[in-house]
């Protein structure tokens, strides 16, 4: 019986959801294509995605909770916090991150202009059945983002945005614990898994190898 067909005893076969697509661990940006895709946002004057990608490399938190952040989540009495702190929606545990003074200045741009009601989200959505940015939408604007800078839109996705300045920190420091903290993670070992840190390191070595 042909894929697809239904005999009253077995569903039919959809196609498999990751058809088409390049799947696996997602890649950091490097330094070089953060200040690319910043610098063309800026001269896109896009105040908010450049308010967007800047927060989603400084506070490393999953898509669905960039998306579900509050003005209050990063504001107090009318500025914009140093540093805040939220509860992750997969985990229930409290995480912590950093807003950077250029990621500061672009979420005070974009908050002079941004239209939602009172009590509303940070990014809200375009759309009437979505009070926020859906996951979706995100992933999408993460894409153009990338395809931008001529970078394969496949090979990143939004834990890119969540991975960057993970990665950079462990490069600079070799602090796993501080990484595991910023990311939210119960276990280092989680954290060795999401940066592939282990392949990296094997194939530095491996490339110092000449024989």
């Amino acid at each position: 019986m042909p894929n697809g067909s239904v005999d009253g005893n077995k569903p039919s076969r959809l196609p498999p959801w990751n058809k088409g697509r390049m799947v696996g661990q997602k890649r950091p940006l490097r330094p070089k294509e953060v200040w690319a895709i910043r610098a063309r946002l800026e001269l896109g004057r896009s105040k908010r995605d450049l308010a967007l990608f800047n927060l989603a490399i400084d506070s490393k938190l999953r898509a669905c909770d960039l998306v579900a952040l509050k003005p209050e989540d990063v504001c107090l009495g009318g500025h914009v916090r140093e540093r805040t702190s939220i509860i992750q929606k997969k985990t229930g545990r409290p995480v912590q991150f950093e807003i950077t003074e250029q990621t500061r200045k672009a979420l005070e741009a974009w908050l002079a202009i941004r239209r939602a009601p009172l009590g509303g989200y940070l990014f809200p959505s375009r759309f009437r059945n979505s009070p926020h940015l859906s996951t979706r939408q995100y992933a999408r604007i993460v894409r153009r983002w990338v395809q931008s800078f001529g970078l394969d839109s496949g090979a990143y996705g939004t834990h890119t945005m969540r991975r960057t300045k993970a990665a950079q920190i462990y490069r600079k420091t070799g602090n796993l614990r501080a990484v595991q903290l910023l990311l939210g993670h119960s276990k280092v070992e989680s954290t060795v898994r999401y940066l592939g840190i282990e392949v990296d390191d094997a194939l530095n070595i491996a490339e110092q190898i000449d024989l």
